[in-house]
């Protein structure tokens, strides 16, 4: 069991998501950078699907009550573990009352957290994604408990081999495929999107990034149809909205451009301001 002695600005229990359910309205969530979640899963032998902690720009401070195993992946937020600095990227053993910090927010920004085994906790619709109204918290308090199974702490590492792409983290690159309604687009508007730098908006969380400046848009709205996380729409005043993995299930906007799976990765690990280039995918 892992005691929250401070929960940090959003972190959450997140594993691939839950899938089958979109047509009752039912958003897919998952870790918003999969690759991380799913490599800090790897270093510790773990399945894919195991639920890892999300951690939002802001750490928390976490107390072990019995022994494990854990790996950290994604942005780096300087971890801790009593007091002394631990590698993210590698196997840590943990002992029982031992205490899990970060520091400052370094790269990136969204980092990873995984013990042996995975967190255990409520499972709603097969999966054990926070979501608001879905699971009964969407994120984390002060003196909430995680469970997890106890193991050995002298678990070796066979994944130790794994190399991590630095490039989810250093990419200002998103590589992106056309939308159904790309070609709607002027010439003007294409060239606009694929020659000009964008910014990451203050307006950014797990359902949606936007992205600025604005595109100068004629297109009309269409009629409602199904949207996917990565999916750009183009609203009427020229705002791009770039669906995350706690999206709604349809939208009314033109669909100009699909992220690829490892754009969805890298935009997860951009914060307010940081500069981004849309390259189209052969």
């Amino acid at each position: 069991m892992i005691k929250v002695l401070k929960s940090g600005f959003y972190s959450n229990i997140q594993d691939q998501g839950r899938f089958g359910y979109r047509n009752y309205g039912v958003p897919i969530s998952g870790a918003m950078d999969l690759y991380s979640c799913e490599f800090a899963n790897a270093l510790l032998g773990n399945s894919k699907r195991c639920a890892t902690l999300e951690i939002t720009m802001v750490g928390p401070k976490l107390q072990f009550l019995k022994p494990t195993s854990i790996a950290i992946s994604g942005a780096h937020m300087k971890p801790k573990l009593n007091d002394v600095p631990i590698e993210v990227n590698s196997v840590i053993a943990i002992e029982s009352n031992d205490i899990l910090s970060f520091g400052r927010l370094d790269k990136g920004f969204r980092s990873y957290l995984a013990v042996k085994g995975g967190f255990i906790t409520e499972q709603v619709f097969k999966s054990r994604s926070m979501f608001n109204n879905i699971t009964k918290t969407k994120y984390l308090s002060i003196d909430d408990s995680i469970g997890y199974l106890d193991v050995n702490r002298e678990f070796k590492n066979s994944n130790a081999h794994v190399k991590f792409d630095n490039s989810i983290l250093d990419s200002n690159n998103l590589e992106v495929y056309k939308g159904p309604e790309f070609e709607r687009l002027s010439s003007d508007q294409k060239n606009r999107l694929f020659h000009s730098e964008l910014k990451v908006s203050k307006l950014n969380n797990r359902m949606a990034y936007q992205l600025e400046p604005l595109l100068e848009n004629t297109l009309m709205p269409i009629l409602t149809a199904p949207v996917l996380p990565g999916t750009i729409q183009l609203t009427p005043k020229g705002q791009l909205i770039v669906l995350m993995r706690d999206c709604q299930t349809t939208g009314g906007y033109p669909r100009i451009l699909q992220l690829t799976e490892k754009a969805i990765n890298v935009l997860s690990q951009k914060t307010t301001g940081k500069r981004l280039k849309i390259s189209l995918k052969d």
